[in-house]
């Protein structure tokens, strides 16, 4: 494909797909397949000779459309709202062009610049306090995810890895083998699946605090697992607080747990995949008061803010 089709091939792809969003509502929300249903339909292995493009879009109607779930549809009510838009799917197009590798500033300065300053901007209009932003000269500053799942596990490796050097650096006789078998992490019982996968990819004990009639994670609940852990001997090091959970959006009350995250030097990091976009509206901003005790925070641009998945904020 040269330019030239390229110009042709690529107005056509936009109306197929202005087409496909301006009817979504007469497709079927849900597949109406078995597991297994595509491969009778594909070939078993890679063509050698090359297909036409209008072949191509016809497989996608006759083969892939009906395996799709349509997260877009207004009758999908499922997980999270899609954050789908025009204006997203325009900036993919001219990202997949630049196709620009920004795993450091050399390797592409305007993508890892801009990067910074967008946190910064997101971090601004969420009023996060001012060490969590890069500015000219910051301590602080925000990096994409690929998922909330990713943040939380990002956050605990940095926690185990600091509660360790500080450890060592009292007691050099400790191995790390030695502290991270007595290291212990806890969460709400309404927490997101993947912050006890967290747990087990980072080698650590997770435990669930029961939360209470509101399903919300007490100071009096987590305070009761850090002194019964204490005395067996086990480390305390990492909490995660959950701001609008998955399973009924309960929020863990961060101006009690916060605090004593803090006394006991325990990295605290905040899970706002769902609800984090709500805290740009004043009217919601209060339920992320204590953000202050937090070493991480961490919110899904990609569920409400029509940015195309994936881009999960991390500070």
């Amino acid at each position: 494909m040269n330019a030239s089709e390229f110009r042709r091939r690529g107005k056509e792809m936009v109306d197929y797909v202005a087409n496909y969003l301006e009817g979504i509502e007469s497709r079927l929300v849900y597949p109406d397949v078995e597991p297994g249903y595509l491969r009778p339909l594909i070939p078993s292995s890679a063509p050698e000779e090359p297909e036409t493009y209008e072949d191509i879009i016809g497989d996608i109607e006759r083969i892939i459309m009906p395996g799709v779930t349509h997260w877009n549809s207004p009758y999908f009510f499922a997980y999270f709202p899609t954050a789908n838009s025009y204006p997203s799917m325009l900036a993919d197009m001219l990202c997949g062009a630049i196709s620009c590798i920004g795993f450091s500033w050399a390797a592409s300065p305007a993508c890892t610049e801009l990067e910074t300053v967008m946190l910064d901007w997101l971090g601004k209009m969420l009023r996060l306090p001012d060490a969590f932003l890069a500015g000219n000269a910051g301590m602080g500053g925000g990096v994409i995810q690929g998922s909330a799942s990713e943040a939380t596990l990002v956050a605990l490796l940095a926690a185990r890895t600091k509660v360790i050097r500080r450890l060592q650096a009292a007691s050099p006789e400790l191995t790390q083998a030695a502290i991270m078998e007595k290291l212990v992490a806890y969460a709400s019982d309404q927490a997101h699946s993947s912050v006890e996968r967290a747990g087990l990819i980072g080698g650590v004990r997770m435990k669930l605090i029961p939360s209470d009639s509101n399903f919300a994670m007490r100071a009096s609940a987590l305070r009761e697992a850090l002194e019964r852990d204490k005395a067996a001997g086990l480390i305390p090091f990492f909490v995660v607080a959950t701001l609008g959970t998955t399973n009924c959006c309960s929020f863990d009350s961060l101006l009690e747990v916060g605090p004593i995250c803090n006394q006991e030097e325990m990295w605290l990091h905040i899970d706002a995949a769902y609800a984090g976009s709500a805290f740009i509206c004043p009217e919601f901003r209060h339920l992320l008061d204590g953000v202050e005790f937090a070493d991480s925070f961490n919110f899904n641009p990609h569920k409400w803010l029509l940015v195309n998945f994936d881009c999960s904020a991390m500070w």
